[in-house]
Parts: C-alpha cells; sequence; structure tokens
C-alpha cells in the first residue's frame, strides 16, 4: 500500500547524517505519462502519480548552512539546480529520483557521487534577487554535456497548498543507485510555507536532454511555485525493500 501523502514529515529515526538549508526555491513542473519514464528509475522503484500523471521537476535555489551529523556548517553556501521525478518503492514509500543536480562547488560534486552515487554535475552558476524576482542561470560543465538553463520568476503572495501541491513538493527522501543496491535516503524539514510565483522565463539548452528527458518536457509549466525556504535534515540511507520505521 502506498503510503499518503503528508506535508508533515515522517520522524527521522536512527543517526543524522546531514544538515543543511534550501533557500529562495522555485519549482516548475511539467506532466508526463508515466509509461515514458520508467526507464529512468533505479531498480525497485517506479514512477509515483497524481490523477494518472507523474511529474518532471525542475528546482532552483540557494544551499546554506551545510554540515554533517549534528555538527556546524562547514561547506558554506553554493547554488543548485536539479531535474528530478516523483517515485515509489514497493514498500510503498514515496521520495524523489534526481536525474541531475547541477552546482558550481567541485568539491561537494565528488564528495556527493562517492558517498551515495547522486548525479551532481559542476557547473557554473548565477542567482539574482530584485525584490521578489529572483533569476537562476545555470551551464553544466560536465564531460561530454552540453545543457544550460535559466530561470526568472517573480514570487507572490503565501498560497494555501493543495493536494497536488503536496504531492510534488512534500517528499520525505530519496531513491538512489548506488553500488548495486537501490537505497532511500530519508529526510525531514518543516511543513513547507509556498507562494505563487509567476515565470517571467525559462529557456534551456539540452537540460531536458542531457538527462534522458528527450523532448518530453515541452510547452509552459503546469505548476509555478516559489518557497523562502526550509532546514533540512538526511538520516541514515536504508535498502529501499526495507519499510520505513
Amino acid at each position: 500500500m502506498v503510503e499518503p501523502v503528508s506535508p508533515e514529515a515522517p520522524v527521522l529515526t536512527g543517526a543524522r547524517i546531514l544538515h543543511q538549508n534550501w533557500v529562495d526555491l522555485t519549482f516548475l513542473h511539467w506532466p508526463v505519462d508515466p509509461r515514458r519514464i520508467t526507464q529512468l528509475f533505479p531498480a525497485g522503484t517506479a514512477p509515483d502519480t497524481f490523477d494518472g500523471l507523474s511529474y518532471v521537476g525542475v528546482v532552483a535555489f540557494r544551499m546554506t548552512g551545510t554540515g554533517f551529523g549534528y555538527g556546524p556548517g562547514v561547506l558554506g553556501s553554493f547554488l543548485e539546480t536539479n531535474v528530478r521525478l516523483y517515485s515509489v518503492d514497493g514498500t510503498g514509500r514515496r521520495g524523489v529520483v534526481f536525474l541531475s543536480l547541477d552546482t558550481p562547488r567541485l568539491d561537494v560534486v565528488f564528495a556527493a557521487r562517492a558517498a551515495l552515487g547522486v548525479r551532481y554535475r559542476w557547473a557554473r552558476m548565477s542567482y539574482r534577487r530584485t525584490g521578489d524576482r529572483h533569476t537562476y542561470t545555470t551551464a553544466v560543465r560536465w564531460p561530454r554535456v552540453r545543457a544550460s538553463s535559466r530561470i526568472e520568476v517573480e514570487a507572490g503572495d503565501v498560497l494555501q497548498p493543495g493536494p497536488f501541491d503536496h504531492f510534488l513538493t512534500a517528499r520525505w527522501g530519496l531513491h538512489v543507485a548506488h553500488g548495486g543496491r537501490t537505497w532511500f535516503v530519508p529526510n525531514e524539514h518543516p511543513a513547507w510555507s509556498l507562494r505563487s510565483a509567476e515565470l517571467s522565463g525559462f529557456d534551456e539548452d539540452g537540460l531536458f536532454a542531457s538527462v534522458g528527458l528527450g523532448t518530453l518536457c515541452t510547452g509552459p509549466p503546469v505548476h509555478v511555485a516559489f518557497s523562502d525556504g526550509v532546514p533540512a535534515r538526511f538520516g541514515w540511507p536504508v535498502r529501499a525493500g526495507i519499510p520505513r520505521r
């Protein structure tokens, strides 16, 4: 049975491996037929759906205060833009599958890939804020990858999130393939405070193609939202076939 979508995170059990703040986030989402993306999911997971459709998300934000365990933030601040899908495993646990995570921090790229197999890529990036207008640019600098994007949004009033917003944003862990197995890495953070957002501009050159999505995400996104941010914590990875405690 698939676990219910909840804006409140399940309580983490066991050790905390990482903590960080996600700040100035923009969410963009495109609908896709789940049958068109099944090959992009780790073994033992499948596309999660809302009213029969799955979704591709592009999320751009700033990361601050990243640290290990219960210690201080030691990794400074950096930008990230990720492309993600929404997953469910055989235990019914919902999560996120990251197709790419772009950042200008090469040390973060190598550490995340080595430790968890997370698909970080090195990129040249910028972020600019003018009032409620937020602009994010990314140009990937990874071998044999040509991909870039530019996102510009105007953040508006606080939203009262509905079931669709919760489905897209209240995801309490990630599924990742590493070392020949599929793992679930749980996380927790306060319930999102979302704001409406108007998309002023979105340009991508090879971003979707670089992660195996081809031309599936055409036209404007059907969901655009902004959040000022949340503090987040990650727990110890578990095998995807082991139910949540």
